[in-house]
């Protein structure tokens, strides 16, 4: 399953607090690089959003609870259009 994942700091914390807690929980091997499909911040700083791939639910839930207290998460499941395929079904449908 894919899903978006839009975060935003927690009140009062600091882009040190969070630079520390993704260092501390990757030097423990818990934040699985090979699903991050995408990870991207917000002009201005204080935000951003993830693609993560994952087996399920749980397994999403584990990777996002160590940063509940640092980032505020705001998740939807999602699913790729390819677009050509999009636009081919679109002309049959007419």
């Amino acid at each position: 399953m894919m899903w978006y994942c839009r975060f935003r700091y927690q009140p009062g914390v600091r882009a040190e607090d969070v630079r520390h807690r993704v260092l501390e929980q990757h030097d423990k091997g818990l934040t699985h690089p090979e699903k991050i499909r995408g990870w991207y911040n917000l002009a201005g700083g204080g935000a951003g959003f993830m693609l993560l791939e994952t087996e399920n639910p749980q397994e999403l839930t584990e990777m996002l609870e160590p940063y509940m207290d640092v980032v505020n998460w705001d998740v939807h499941a999602v699913y790729e259009l390819p677009y050509e395929q999009m636009i081919d079904h679109f002309r049959r449908q007419r």
